[in-house]
């Protein structure tokens, strides 16, 4: 996959700053930190340049439970809402955390890819701690809502995505300091958010839906994995084993190409059990970019950052970004004309 196709013009006026900063997590290279509006400056400090992620997790999930049973539009937009506002939550949380346990400094990728809430002074730690709270508090009431309605489950899988997003990178278990952090991604974006959303969104889950949600997860999967390849240098450093550091380069290179291929696999798999509908085999029209990705994940990376590449040093974390949005959508796409035709699984 060419690098140029990740580059990014930068915006013109406020409106423009925000657009940028939805596509690269970055401030436009031309405006001072301190002189960014209120909306650009949140926007990079939540990430949400990455919240497409856990919108099509979410979208997954209402497409597959909107001719189901007790469909609810108003408890699945909850559920949308809550996943939304969690991935912004944990994005926080692990900002502090790493900034807190000394592993996020000014020479570290975060800092390098785009600027750091804390350490570029886009907000204070007080503020970035007000915003996990806000976050947090809104979940707990979306949480109560969902409960009322659907009972137990929704409490279940609230606190274990809490849970998994906080152990990701805060003490005492600093999952991602263990090779465990890209487990915890396939299972937050895979099971936890299309299972639980699918759930509130019916109050039921077939044992089709746990299937379903698979090959999302593994599509989810592979970005960290791109990112941890291109952080190994500096997480080798401070004693950050992460699984690429654990298996090496080579290998996980290897393993991110296999992850790559095993969501077309799986999707497939899942038709084929009738647990996600045929329509959803248009993810097949992608793969001759997919193996673009995979012959990307077998080269050099390069040595400089392409110009106008917004992200460096992330290099491979950024292919496998685009690789799984636009797979992502193709699988909403695929779920979408199956509701419209009344495609079953």
């Amino acid at each position: 996959m060419s690098g140029t196709r990740l580059l990014a013009p930068p915006g013109q006026g406020r409106l423009g700053a925000v657009r940028y900063a939805l596509r690269t997590t970055n401030p436009p290279p031309d405006q001072p930190i301190a002189s960014l509006d209120g909306v650009t400056r949140w926007v990079v400090v939540t990430r949400a340049a990455v919240l497409p992620m856990t919108l099509f997790a979410g979208l997954v999930a209402g497409l597959l439970a909107v001719r189901a049973p007790g469909f609810s539009t108003w408890m699945f937009s909850l559920a949308l809402v809550g996943i939304l506002v969690a991935h912004v939550s944990n994005n926080l949380m692990n900002d502090l955390a790493d900034t807190d346990v000394g592993l996020d400094t000014d020479t570290y990728p975060r800092a390098l890819y785009a600027p750091h809430p804390i350490l570029s002074g886009l907000v204070t730690r007080p503020q970035l701690l007000a915003a996990i709270a806000a976050c947090t508090l809104a979940d707990v009431v979306i949480m109560l809502l969902l409960f009322s309605q659907r009972g137990w489950p929704v409490i279940a899988f609230a606190v274990a995505g809490f849970l998994l997003s906080y152990a990701y990178t805060a003490p005492p278990l600093r999952l991602k300091r263990h090779g465990l952090g890209e487990p915890d991604v396939f299972v937050t974006w895979g099971p936890l958010m299309v299972a639980g959303t699918y759930f509130s969104a019916v109050g039921h889950l077939p044992w089709q839906v746990w299937v379903a949600s698979v090959p999302y997860g593994l599509l989810c999967t592979t970005v960290l994995m791109g990112k941890h390849i291109d952080k190994m240098p500096y997480d080798a450093r401070t004693g950050t084993r992460t699984l690429p550091v654990i298996l090496g380069e080579d290998r996980a290179r290897r393993v991110s190409i296999g992850l790559v291929l095993s969501f077309y696999v799986t999707v497939v798999a899942a038709v084929a059990v009738h647990a996600l509908p045929w329509p959803t085999l248009v993810v097949l029209g992608y793969l001759p970019v997919a193996w673009k990705v995979t012959t990307a994940l077998r080269s050099p990376r390069p040595a400089e950052a392409p110009r106008g590449f917004p992200v460096w040093p992330l290099w491979f974390a950024a292919i496998c970004f685009v690789h799984t949005s636009r797979a992502g959508a193709l699988l909403v796409l695929g779920l979408t004309l199956a509701a419209v035709l009344g495609v079953s699984r």
